[in-house]
Formats: C-alpha cells, structure tokens, sequence
C-alpha cells in the first residue's frame, strides 16, 4: 500500500513539474505500523534572562516569553555545559531560542547525562553538535532507545541531505513499538520529498499527525491525489487535517460551508490554499461570519475575502476588529477596500500595518503625495503589500532631502516598539 501511494506521490508531482519530489521504493513500508510514542508534555515556566546571554546574542523578550526562572537552577550552568561539550555560540543561540525551557533543566542531572550517552553510542563531538542544534527538543527525550532512536533518524537525514541523495533511512527498525511507527511514517513523508525543516518539528511533536498505519496510509494517499505539493507546509496541513477528521465529519463541514453560499469548487479551492480552514469548528465558522458583517461587510464581500483569504476563518474577532477599525477609521480607507486586500489581516500591526501608515500619515501632512495638494491617499495594497525594502524606496528614499528621510525612518522605527 505504502509503495503504491510512493510511486503515486511521483506521478502526480510529474504532472505537476515538481523537481523536488524524490522517490525512493523501501520494502520496509509494509512493516506494521502502531499509534505514535508520547514524549514529555510538561510545560515550561517563564524566565527573565540574565545578562550572560548576551554573549550568545540571544534576543531575551521572546525566550522571556516562554520560559520562566525559579528555584536553585542556574541556566549559566547549562550554556556552560553546552560550550564544554564543543558546541559554538551560534549553534548555542539556535538552541535555546528554539528550545528555551533547556535553560530551567538541570544542566548535570538531566541535560549532562543524555550528551554523555549520545557521545557513549559513538557520536562524535561535530555530529553530536549538528544534530542537537538541529532538533534541540531531542535533548527533552528520555535517555535510552527513545533519544538513540530520534537520534539516528536525524543524523540520517542530514547526511543525506549533505549528499544531495535520500539514503535508506533507518529501515531495520523492528516491528510494533510507537516509536518506530512514527520513525516509519516520516521515512515515508521523507521519501516523498517532505524537508527536513518540515520533518523534525514531527518528529518530536506530541501530537499524532503521523500515527496509525492504515489511517496514515489512506490519510496520504488522499493528500498526494490532491496534489499537494509535498516540499511546502500546506502539505503537512492537509495531512493534519484529513487524518484528524473522517469524512463524516469532513461532509458536515462542507454542508456547512455550502449553507453559507459557497460551491464545493469553493470550499476545496479554498481547502488548497489553506488548509487548516476545514478543521474550523461550525462554532467559530459562524462566529466569524457574524464578526464580518457586524462590522458592515455584505455577505458578497464576506465570501469574496474568505475565498480569497481563507485564513480569515482563523482569526479572533478581536483581531479581525481592531485592524478594520484601524485602517478605516484611522487611515481613512474605504471599507470596501478590505474585501479587495483581505491579506490585511494577516500582517502585523506593529511590524507592518502601524509603521507604514505613520509614515503615510506625515507625508499626507506635508502635502508630499500624490493629488493636487500632495495629499492623495494611496491604495491600500500599495502601501502594505511589499516588503520594508520596496516600501521605503516607494515612500521614503526618494526625496532629496536628507532630514525628511531620517524624520521618516525615524518615525517607522520608533513606531514598531510601540504597543498597539
């Protein structure tokens, strides 16, 4: 089965000219499979960072966010262990902004032993480095066949990715434990071409998107024959989505979407663009839908955006009000305008949306805009659809004088530390 869904994945993805795809046919796919292994589910606690990280140029506010320091546990001990064990700064920093709560573990009683067992295995110091830097969450597995087992399938991978080749991927695992059946799941995804950014954050998610043998089976084959292109995230999306709902479930969403005006070429049009639309709840399907037209969209328009954006399906309320209310009531814009660019509400108020418009705003003030008084309000897609770069040749680097630009990256950099 597994080898019919391979060699399926490749057809589909030579239809649709994806030269990413590899194919490699591994008799082990018809190894039994089981549910996937649990790991560790405790959460971290929150921690202010002391100034010694500066030296590993961490960005303190968000790792603050995550973890939090208490009782005797010193996390200069842990960054001191990781430099013995020949780890370099860079790799350090990887390690704790991707996996922060290492920093509240005890360095010698739990962090220490598990190097020292992957080094006891034959690891050496450059392999142990790569691999734990890659996926540092291994070092939050129990020592033993678990951590020796995740180990391997990492290092595998990165040697084959290092040789431009897909080896044959840890496929003497024997048969029945939870561990290996997720292993085997992601040899699978891994051969259909799935990247190892994609791949490791599986690997030790405590979720069972890659459980089950004949649910994960039927599952993919499903995902590749809508032709999800198996390099990107949707694909992974997709996968979620179809193996945590049976179609039961599935027919119901769909009736629901259908109620609310749209086709089923809609729903599944909108199902590829994003995927994670169709696990929405009828709760906040409809919730959404009265947050839209409280704030005065039609339905027309309504569905014109979610057809567009389905990601808007996803947003609070609070959210989807605070940057309507935004950009027409402060920038001016015609409500209209939102269903034409509904991208809006993915971008970020204090990065993007706040930023730009300040900068927009003075320059309305100076009458240095388009219009006859300089003061012609540019479309909204203009001003937050392309990157920092292109926004500031188009608005700021332009003019000739030398104190308004600084004025107005000024006013663009002082606006992102503001709390909206």
């Amino acid at each position: 089965m597994m080898y019919s869904v391979i060699l399926h994945g490749r057809r589909c993805t030579e239809l649709q000219k994806w030269p990413c795809l590899r194919v490699s046919v591994q008799n082990a796919f018809s190894n039994s499979f089981s549910s996937v292994a649990n790991r560790d589910g405790r959460k971290g606690k929150i921690f202010t960072v002391p100034n010694f990280v500066d030296s590993f140029d961490l960005i303190t506010e968000p790792i603050s966010r995550k973890v939090s320091f208490e009782g005797k546990v010193s996390p200069d001990s842990v960054l001191k262990l990781f430099t013995s064990h020949g780890f370099t700064d860079s790799q350090i920093s990887n390690i704790i902004r991707t996996y922060p709560r290492l920093l509240i573990l005890d360095a010698e009683k739990s962090v220490a032993p598990k190097l020292q067992f992957l080094q006891s295995r034959g690891a050496s110091s450059s392999e142990l480095t790569e691999v734990v830097s890659s996926v540092p969450e291994i070092l939050g597995k129990k020592a033993g066949k678990s951590i020796s087992r995740y180990y391997d399938f990492i290092k595998e991978v990165l040697e084959a990715d290092k040789s431009a080749k897909l080896e044959k991927l840890c496929h003497s695992l024997p048969q029945g434990s939870k561990q290996e059946n997720k292993i085997r799941n992601l040899l699978v995804l891994r051969e259909l071409g799935v990247p190892q950014r994609l791949l490791f954050p599986l690997l030790i998610s405590d979720r069972q998107h890659v459980s089950g043998k004949e649910r994960f089976e039927e599952s993919l084959k499903k995902v590749v024959e809508m032709g999800f292109n198996p390099t990107t995230s949707k694909f992974i999306d997709a996968l979620r989505v179809i193996q945590g709902l049976c179609d039961k479930t599935i027919e119901e969403k769909v009736n629901v979407y259908k109620r609310l005006g749209f086709s089923v070429g809609d729903i599944w049009a909108m199902f590829k663009k994003y995927p994670i639309f169709l696990g929405v709840s009828e709760k906040k399907i409809l919730n959404c839908v009265e947050t839209f037209l409280g704030l005065g969209f039609n339905r027309d328009e309504f569905r014109t955006m979610v057809k567009c954006h389905p990601a808007c399906f996803g947003y609070s309320a609070e959210l989807v009000k605070k940057k309507t209310e935004f950009v027409v009531k402060k920038m001016n814009w015609p409500l209209k305008a939102v269903p034409l660019f509904p991208q809006v509400f993915s971008y970020s108020m204090e990065k993007r949306i706040v930023p730009r418009c300040k900068v927009i705003k003075t320059l309305i003030s100076k009458g240095l805009l388009g219009g006859d008084k300089g003061s012609e309000l540019p479309s909204m897609q203009s001003v937050l659809i392309c990157n920092d770069n292109n926004f500031f040749n188009r608005y700021v680097r332009k003019h000739d004088d030398k104190e308004l630009v600084a004025e107005l990256m000024a006013i663009f950099a002082e606006s992102t530390h503001h709390s909206w």
